[in-house]
């Protein structure tokens, strides 16, 4: 299926919804620590200005959210050995349950890229789903990535 969206910036307004995502039961089994989430958000601004938040909307309807950043930024350290300059990475979910299984998390994706493509330094985006979370880990093989078995990573060369 090929799903048309749309990501737009994410604002204030959106804030009740993207709390409410974050305890809907498909989401919060991966987004733990919900208060870490929502304080990042409350802080786009400021301390986490450096993050690129995101309200996902197909037909004007939004129905998720995602972000990326670059990975120097984070002070994260799951990138293994994968160099760091030139590295980007992505968090997505699908708030709204009756559009999981649409194809919606590869246009996310998809969309994504295009949003780091466009970055003079974009090298590389690594992205690190829990294992259990089958899906995510297909949709990213589904959009060009490949699992690196060394670091435990997905990762796709841009």
């Amino acid at each position: 299926m090929n799903t048309k969206i749309i990501l737009r910036e994410l604002k204030d307004k959106d804030m009740p919804m993207f709390k409410k995502w974050l305890y809907e039961p498909h989401v919060a089994k991966w987004y733990h620590d919900p208060q870490d989430w929502i304080e990042e958000v409350e802080k786009r601004n400021s301390d986490y200005k450096w993050l690129h938040h995101y309200i996902v909307e197909t037909e004007g309807v939004p129905i998720g959210f995602c972000q990326y950043y670059e990975y120097f930024n984070s002070d994260e350290e799951w990138h293994g050995n994968t160099e760091i300059s030139g590295t980007y990475s992505i968090d997505y979910m699908i708030g709204e349950f009756s559009y999981l299984r649409k194809g919606i998390g590869k246009a996310i994706i998809k969309e994504l890229i295009e949003k780091i493509k466009s970055h003079d330094n974009a090298k590389r985006i690594i992205v690190q789903p829990e294992p259990e979370n089958k899906s995510s880990c297909n949709t990213l093989l589904s959009c060009g990535y490949h699992f690196d078995e060394a670091n435990e990573i997905y990762l796709i060369n841009l």
